[in-house]
Formats: C-alpha cells, structure tokens, sequence
C-alpha cells in the first residue's frame, strides 16, 4: 500500500509540475510576447483593413492586470479603431487603405461610424480600396465608401433591401402543453407577441415596417452619396435584383472592376510604385492600432471628458464589457463625478435593454451625477427600452441616422408546464400556511390574483419610465406615452418626436460636453474598470474556450445562436424593459 500511495504520489507531482510549468509558459508569453512582437511600420504602406474579431466600441479595462493580460479580442475597441484611421491620415508611412474581404461583426451604427472615418481619412488625398469575392448588404455599404471597388468575377452581390421575419408559438404551446404567461404594458411591446398570436400584430407590422424603411433610406442615402447614383436608382436596382451577377453591379455602377484578387494587388503596387514582381508593404490595421493606442501622447490638458461605454444587455451584477451592470456602471459614473479634473461626461451606450431595476439603478447614478457635471449621451447601434431608460435623462442625446431607440414600455414572461405535466401524468400539491406564501410556479397553472398583482407591477414600472423620460426630455406624460407604448424608433424619427436631439457619432458627443463644461483643452478617459478575480481570468484561457469551439462546430455557427438565445431567455429575471426583437443586418 505505501507502494501505491509513493507511485501515486509521484503521479500528482508531475502532474502539478507540468501544470505549473504551463501556466508559466503562457503568463511570461502574455508579458513579454507583446514586447517580442514590437510593430514596425515601414514606409510607403498600406493597412489592410479586417474588422472580423471586433464587435464592441470599448474593449474594455480590468482592475486586476492579469484579467488584462488575458482578455480577449487583444483589447481593441471600434473607437481604437477609428482613433488609429485618424492618425493614419498624418502618418507619412501610410499611403492607404485596403478592405480586403472584409467580414464584420458590427451594426449599422457602428458601419457608419467607421464608414465616416474612412471618408475622414480620405481627405488626406490618400487611396481607400476595395475588393471581396462578394460583398452583403451590410459589407457593401461600409465598402461603398472606397474608389475603386473590385469584386470577383464569379462572385456575387446582395443588393435586395431589408425585411425581417418572426416566428409565432400560440398553436406550438396549445398542442405542446408549455406555455409562457405573458404580462405586459404597450400595444407595440412585441417582444412577447410571439407568444400571444399565431400572426403579426397591425402594430407590430406598422413600427416592423416603420423601422425597416428609416434604416434602409439611411443606409442607401450614404451610398448614392458615394456612389454619384440617385436614391431612386439604388430602390430600382434593389427591387429588381439588378446588381446580383458581376457584370449587373458594375453596369448599375455599384462596383467599378471586375477581377481576381491578384489584379486587385497588382492595381495597388501600381499605387504605390511598387514593380510587380515584389511585394508591397501591408500592416494589419488591428497592428497598426495596438501601435497607436500603446503610444505615449503628449498632452498638456489638466481637464478631461469621461466615456463611459454601456454596452449588452442589462443585468444585475458587475457587468463586463458584453453585459452592463450596475456595479461597473453606478462606479464609474461616481468616479467621474468625484474627479474633480473630469469636467463632463459622454455615456455611450450600445444596449437593447434588460433587467428594469438595473436599469432604474443606473438611471439614478446618472440623475445624481448630472446635478455636479454635464452628461452627454451618445447612442450607437441600440439604445431602446432600458437603453433609453439610462439616458433619457441626460443634458444632450446624440443618435445616428440608423440607430434603433424608444421601445418605451415593460414585460414579463413566466414560463408555466402545468398543461405538460397534466398530460405526461405529473401532478403537484401546495401547501401554505397564508393565502399568498407560495411563489410562482411553473407546474400550477397562473393564479388570477398573482396575474393582477405581477401586472400592477408592470404598470408601476411603466408609469416610473414614462415619467424619467417626460422630467428628463421636458415633455408631459401624455406626451411621452403616445410616442411610447413598447414602440420602436430610428434615430432619425426619434429627433422628431423629442427622443433624441441631435443626429450624430460619438466625437459630436464629446465635442458638445466640451461645449458644456466650457472646456476647450481636454484629454479623454474611458471607463468602467471592470473588478474580475482569478475565475474570470481563468475563463478566458485558450483551453476554457473549446467547449464554445466544440460545440458550434457541432451544431453549426446559426443552431449556437439559437442555443444562445433560448440561454439569453432563461436568464432573465424580473420585469423587464427589452427591445421588443433582435435586429441582425446582412
């Protein structure tokens, strides 16, 4: 037996050691690898631009440096991006830009964000090129920025317009037995019509459309801007499929060659002088931008304006930089209002919405805040329903044409199986010793009381939102709850209901806090500094992420959403103030 125990022993030891030893290994990686691949920008050169691992604006901080250390997506944010564009415009070792099969994971705000950058930029008189094997909608209008645009000869374009489609599930849960007990307040709250109907609502048709057709007029104006094509042409190429080959898109003017990659990079070196034989200089932008970012500026601005960058869904909790919280949020702005250098602030926020508490949580940090110094806030992709909530009450509300707001109005969902446990033969008995002791359950069919007293809940909260919104837009009650009622807006109509009051990016943002802190010399700061411990940091090692790689490359990259989603929807808890659906453009 001592045998053994000195055999197993031995094991374990190795066991730890190579443990310790791999650990090692990836943590002097992490601290010295970014010194070994130190980024070298040679003259005459052109970035090559691919977005593929980007999806947030702020990328994040972390209080505990290994959080850092191990974080994904290398710490670039979109704004780091646009930031690095800006500076390529003076660098005299930039010549241009290529977005070369470029894929993408941002939104329409976002695009647009980065699209303006890139006209910013080519006013330096520098190239900005373009080619794909195909390009989407949503790529095409990013791309459409370029001169010249090259696109494959048997590629292909998609220049359609938009439309969205919506499952319903009242016949699935009659025949099935699960049935989800809906409570809500706003005749456009759809996010739960799914659950009610077996079709769509004339409401939910109306503000669907609605919606649709202000993202698409925004999306096309910029186009034929680029393009020199009317907004009228571009609606006939879209209604009649007429860009769908090569040889269509270029006749309509939407692409300007048709060649392989090679003739693409043949056209560049000719750009740059370069003999074809020889390669020209390429630096990836996300390299370029880590160059930037990690450069010391010179700054002799003592003032400063605060981001603090809200982005994800809003839950309970410390939040990180893909859900906020109030832990990471009521901080920040506490800090910012305690730094006495700080003289305002801009909220950027990127959010469909979420737990309502949460939301009345950070609602009140910013209220508290906005009495010391002024808030500005910018709205990217989304900022509706508990996204409006955080910054109806800000000094200025910026929004892009194409920016998805509003969805003022609250639900609740309470999944119920009693019809499926009847049938399968489960019974359940409660026991109580007052009228009201038991919770909700979801094996007992809904009692009509805890129906009246969740809705009294609902309409509590709804009455508390619509008054944050008329106090902080300066509007009447009836006002804001007949532009409210769960309905969704763009940035463009929400100017012209009072949501919103400016269109415009996240640097007109901070250009207008500036004006209201009176401040002319100012350096930025962004916050949250997210608090993370050892498991967080745990998480993000390569070796923790093969289950998520496992699993999508089992059931396919769309069955992961749809896992994903059923998962976003069982974590919800309490009432809540969402975004009615998920707008994903292709």
């Amino acid at each position: 037996m001592k045998f053994l125990g000195n055999v197993l022993a031995t094991i374990i030891g190795i066991f730890v050691f190579f443990m310790l030893f791999f650990f090692g290994i990836l943590i002097i990686g992490a601290i010295f690898g970014g010194e070994s691949e130190g980024i070298t920008v040679k003259s005459n050169s052109v970035i090559e631009l691919n977005l593929e691992d980007i999806k947030n604006d702020y990328a994040g901080k972390f209080k505990d440096p290994w959080v850092t250390i191990f974080s994904d997506g290398k710490n670039i944010g979109l704004t780091d991006i646009i930031s690095a564009i800006e500076e390529a415009k003076t660098d005299d070792d930039i010549k241009g830009i290529s977005i070369l099969n470029d894929e993408s994971q941002l939104g329409m705000a976002q695009s647009k964000a980065l699209r303006d950058a890139l006209e910013d930029f080519k006013k330096s008189g520098k190239f900005v090129m373009a080619y794909a094997n195909s390009y989407s909608q949503k790529e095409y209008y990013l791309n459409s920025v370029a001169k010249p645009i090259y696109l494959n000869p048997v590629g292909d374009m998609d220049f359609k317009g938009l439309s969205s489609e919506i499952m319903f599930f009242k016949d699935f849960q009659e025949k099935s037995g699960i049935k989800m007990e809906v409570i809500r307040h706003g005749k456009y709250k759809s996010a739960v019509e799914p659950f009610l109907e077996n079709k769509m609502s004339d409401a939910n048709r109306e503000q669907t459309s609605a919606l649709l057709n202000s993202i698409w007029n925004s999306v096309v104006t910029e186009i034929s801007k680029s393009r020199n094509i009317s907004v009228a042409k571009l609606n006939e190429i879209a209604n009649g499929l007429l860009a769908r080959t090569p040889e269509m898109a270029k006749k309509e003017g939407l692409v300007d060659v048709i060649a392989y990659e090679d003739a693409y990079h043949n056209a560049i070196r000719n750009l740059l002088k370069v003999a074809k034989d020889e390669d020209y200089n390429k630096v990836n932008l996300l390299d370029y931008t880590k160059k930037v970012v990690t450069t010391s500026k010179n700054t002799d601005a003592d003032d400063k304006i605060a981001i603090i960058y809200a982005q994800g869904e809003i839950h309970s909790g410390e939040g990180d930089v893909d859900v906020i919280g109030e832990g990471s949020m009521r901080r920040s702005l506490q800090e910012a209002r305690k730094d006495k250098n700080v003289k305002a602030i801009v909220l950027r926020i990127n959010s469909p919405g979420g737990n309502a508490l949460t939301s009345d949580l950070i609602w009140r940090e910013v209220e508290l805040t906005k009495k010391v110094k002024p808030i500005v806030v910018s709205m990217g992709n989304y900022a509706a329903s508990g996204g409006y909530y955080i910054a109806c009450n800000a000094n200025k509300i910026f929004a892009e044409n194409n920016t998805i707001t509003g969805s003022i109005g609250v639900f609740g969902i309470l999944p119920n199986f009693s019809q499926l446990t009847t049938k399968i033969g489960v019974h359940v008995e409660q026991v109580k010793t007052h009228e009201n002791a038991a919770n909700y359950s979801p094996f007992v069919p809904l009692d009509e009381k805890l129906r009246a007293v969740t809705l009294e809940e609902i309409e509590h909260i709804y009455k508390t939102f619509v008054t944050h919104v008329a106090e902080g837009r300066k509007m009447t009650f009836a006002q804001v709850d007949a532009i409210a009622q769960g309905r969704v807006w763009a940035g463009s109509e929400a100017v012209k209901i009072g949501l919103v009051d400016k269109i415009g990016g996240l640097n007109d943002a901070i250009q207008e806090a500036a004006i209201l802190a009176k401040t002319k010399n100012y350096a930025t700061q962004n916050y949250p500094e997210y608090e993370k411990n050892i498991n967080d940091l745990l998480a993000n090692l390569p070796f923790a992420k093969s289950k998520e790689s496992f699993i999508k490359e089992e059931i396919g990259e769309e069955n992961y959403k749809i896992m994903q989603e059923v998962k976003r929807l069982q974590s919800q808890k309490g009432v809540q103030a969402m975004m009615p659906f998920e707008i994903n453009i292709k």
